[in-house]
């Protein structure tokens, strides 16, 4: 009968291939989050509005900062914006660029003000890998603003749903 032979393993359980890919991974991951991090601010520069990161917070509340500038997201349900039905535009509450009208709004039950289709130049896009995999977010054309996302599970006619922050917009009636 042959004898097997155990090799004991460094105290932790880990054996050094699975600590090198651990730390290949780490790496990994820290250099996508570095790059989508210089991204952003690279891309902050192609905007027609362009401000210092103390004007933005000059201009903005708390609130619309952390949106508008940071990538935040509002908590669901918060926005009066996603229970607004009169007619209008909602505009880009960081430079009152007009993204999105009232015609096109409807009630996904998600809790935040979703569009099925933004105005003409109104948005920009790119993607984003902040909870681990793709999305598009959605970024006001004018000053680069963060305003949400836009999925493929919305209404006819174009079957999308642009998942918007009420806190980045402001609504003007007509």
């Amino acid at each position: 009968m042959a004898q097997i032979r155990s090799e004991r393993r460094p105290s932790g359980g880990f054996d050094a291939g699975r600590r090198r890919m651990l730390g290949f991974l780490g790496s990994a991951l820290a250099s996508g989050v570095l790059a989508a991090c210089g991204a952003q601010e690279a891309d902050a520069k192609t905007y027609p509005v362009q401000l210092t990161k103390a004007q933005w917070k000059a201009r903005l509340t708390p609130l619309e900062y952390r949106i508008l500038r940071e990538g935040a997201t509002e908590r669901a349900g918060s926005s009066p914006l996603d229970t607004e039905k009169r007619r209008g535009i909602f505009a880009c509450a960081g430079c009152d660029h007009h993204l999105f009208d009232s015609a096109t709004k409807y009630d996904s039950r998600t809790g935040w003000p979703s569009f099925w289709r933004p105005l003409p130049g109104a948005i920009g896009t790119s993607t984003d890998h902040k909870i681990g995999y793709p999305r598009t977010e959605v970024h006001c054309a004018r000053c680069g603003g963060h305003l949400g996302h836009v999925f493929n599970d919305g209404p006819r006619p174009t079957g999308k749903r642009y998942c918007m922050n009420g806190a980045a917009m402001r609504f003007i009636p007509r």
